[in-house]
């Protein structure tokens, strides 16, 4: 019976700490997109110019597949509201990831958003420097990382089967 009771103590040890390495590489990822926003705000790269000027810049010397370069071009010729609803995606996940408000679909939404920004710069940009957000967006998606202070962890106690957190 000991062994049993300290193998299940052992386990929610375990447990707690993979919980805490979540909220760490939360707080983390939601810090970065934060960062990004006021860093990409601060170089005007939301207003039409400066979101046209860095997507054609993506165009023309990356390396991304000929439908994705497509997909740039239309956000090229809409930079005044694409360039915004960039900012506005980059903000939302910073701050919603931070606070670990619906963690599961705002981590799933920013590995999609990173996957794409990843293969628009092939060619362009350290293969590194999206990749890593990447998975860890994906970690705190399959993880359950708003559980661990975060308000999802409120959430959970009232709804503890659904898969928002």
């Amino acid at each position: 019976m000991s062994s049993s009771l300290n193998n299940r103590d052992s386990i929610e040890s375990q447990h707690e700490r993979a919980q805490v390495a979540l909220t760490i590489l939360r707080l983390g990822l939601g810090s970065l997109f934060i960062w990004v926003f006021f860093e990409n705000l601060g170089k005007g790269l939301y207003s039409p110019s400066g979101y046209s000027g860095l997507i054609n810049y993506y165009i023309e010397k990356g390396h991304a597949p000929q439908v994705l370069k497509g997909v740039m071009a239309f956000m090229v010729n809409h930079a005044s509201i694409t360039g915004p609803m960039q900012g506005l995606t980059e903000i939302t996940f910073g701050v919603l990831l931070f606070i670990g408000l619906l963690t599961r679909p705002v981590a799933l939404g920013a590995f999609l958003f990173l996957s794409t920004l990843w293969v628009a710069e092939w060619g362009t940009a350290w293969i590194w420097e999206l990749l890593i957000p990447m998975i860890v967006a994906l970690a705190l998606m399959i993880g359950a990382a708003g559980r661990k202070l975060g308000v999802d962890a409120v959430l959970a106690r009232r709804h503890p089967r659904s898969l928002l957190w």
